[in-house]
């Protein structure tokens, strides 16, 4: 089940670069380019720190993507 997120949709959403993002939490742009297009999974406390500048809930970033259930 893959990890979804909306992190560049928030990201933009304030006006933030790729690099501003990165800055603010630490890391380079290419982890933030990875997260992005979901080729990489961040550990829990940098979801945290990018939750936080962001200033939005991990749940509202971060989100398992369930399989679909068969009808019985």
């Amino acid at each position: 089940m893959p990890l979804q997120n909306r992190l560049k949709e928030m990201r933009t959403g304030r006006g933030w670069t790729q690099q501003d993002l990165a800055h603010a939490v630490g890391v380079t742009r290419q982890t933030i380019i990875a997260i992005e297009k979901g080729g990489y999974e961040p550990s829990v406390r940098l979801a945290l720190e990018l939750a936080g500048k962001l200033a939005v809930s991990v749940d509202d970033l971060f989100w398992v993507s369930s399989p679909r259930r068969e009808r019985d």
